[in-house]
């Protein structure tokens, strides 16, 4: 296969789709997502058969547990994936919607509408799942999309294609307003985010090696996270039972997430009273803690912290934690180590609160809550396409008006400029 000019021509039909796609009235694209969750249903068993194939395989290439957990489609999974595409179709549509109209001393109408970016490439690994989801998302906020999963899930995303392909057919939508790529060859990316006459916006989604290498080759504006070193600071005036809480969850919830607790800050005044009681939670759960000085001297049992500690992103069982003198040393360290992803403070303090909110430069910033809740569908997006960490456009869990543009409108009746 000439895979360049294959690309090429996926591009120029992901084009022509969506200008059609951008006019769609909500009714056709809430029929067209309805139908395709009907068909992941409808079509469960051969769903699950191709994801069988892409486990044995799997298997056969020994990847790791943790790996096959993600690629396996069980029959809640699928379900999840159905429901998922409905929760998408009822949501507002944001397309068209036009917001601050006002009246300027010329008498026009000034406004903004939202508006689709129009051609989105998704890279992804592992997750089958997440082709319905960038599917039903794209849709919605009236974009055409070119998915490229990994190529382990080859199997199970292209069966997924062919529901979201039966949706759209049913609700009269251009079957090209969503491609799935059949391409193993990692050329095939490459090719991708170099269309740029085709391709609008390139959302990765996937380990930090992918997405180093995107940010080297890549010719096309992207919306991305490149890793999640999260940090939770409990101050001097924390609650120490919400303290203990939330820096609990926020690590052990799930350990291999993008907004997990990879650092925790603690105040010296507080320490004594909150870390111990944590480190016992945390050494009963199985979690490796690493530390400075101070805070071996409070648990005994905690590894030396190193410098690259406090840049890791683990996402495994463990946890570099930190005493800090005050909130000026805190916001320091998350400035200095931090990613940009999420970040939270525990206090009863309001005025710190503030200033911890002002001052953190993150996409998410949370007073007394785990940085868990970073996620699309806990901020009431429904689902999201990833999280951005970037500061153009979107920023945090990119869902539905994520994915769309404001442009200007402005509203006359023979208005001339004098």
């Amino acid at each position: 296969m000439d895979i360049q000019n294959h690309m090429v021509g996926i591009g120029r039909q992901a084009r022509a789709a969506a200008r059609l796609i951008a006019r769609a009235d909500t009714a056709s694209k809430n029929a067209a997502l309805n139908a395709i969750a009907a068909s992941i249903r409808r079509d469960a068993e051969q769903l699950a058969a191709a994801n069988a194939k892409d486990v044995k395989s799997a298997r056969a290439r020994k990847l790791d547990s943790a790996a096959i957990d993600r690629l396996t489609l069980t029959p809640k999974v699928i379900e999840t994936m159905a429901a998922g595409v409905e929760q998408i179709a009822a949501l507002p549509d944001p397309v068209g919607e036009i917001s601050d109209l006002k009246y300027r001393p010329s008498g026009i109408q000034v406004g903004r509408m939202r508006v689709p970016l129009g051609v989105i490439g998704i890279i992804y690994e592992s997750r089958p799942n997440v082709t319905a989801d960038a599917a039903a998302l794209c849709l919605k906020s009236g974009n055409a999309s070119i998915l490229r999963g990994g190529s382990e899930a080859l199997h199970s995303n292209q069966a997924i294609a062919a529901c979201v392909h039966d949706g759209l057919k049913q609700a009269g939508l251009p079957a090209h307003a969503v491609q799935v790529l059949d391409i193993a060859d990692r050329a095939a990316v490459g090719e991708l985010i170099t269309l740029q006459e085709y391709v609008d916006v390139i959302v990765p989604r996937g380990g930090k090696g992918l997405i180093e290498r995107l940010m080297r080759e890549s010719r096309i504006p992207m919306i991305k996270h490149l890793h999640g070193v999260c940090h939770v600071y409990i101050d001097d005036r924390a609650d120490p039972s919400k303290a203990i809480r939330i820096a609990d969850n926020a690590k052990t919830q799930r350990y291999g997430t993008c907004n997990t607790m990879e650092t925790l800050l603690i105040h010296a005044a507080i320490a004594s009273r909150v870390l111990p009681e944590l480190a016992r939670i945390y050494l009963d759960k199985g979690v490796e803690l690493r530390g400075d000085e101070a805070a071996r001297t409070l648990v005994p049992e905690m590894n030396e912290a190193t410098e690259e500690d406090w840049h890791a992103e683990y996402l495994a069982p463990i946890l570099a934690v930190r005493v800090v003198g005050d909130m000026d040393q805190a916001i320091e360290h998350i400035a200095a180590y931090g990613s940009q992803h999420t970040d939270a403070i525990v206090t009863e303090d309001i005025t710190r609160a503030r200033r911890f909110l002002r001052e953190v430069d993150s996409s998410s910033v949370m007073v007394n809550a785990s940085t868990r809740f970073a996620d699309g569908f806990e901020y009431g997006l429904g689902a999201e396409i990833g999280i951005s960490t970037d500061k153009l456009h979107a920023r945090g869990p990119v869902g539905l008006e994520g994915l769309t543009s404001l442009k200007y409108v402005v509203l006359g009746d023979g208005h001339v400029r004098t």
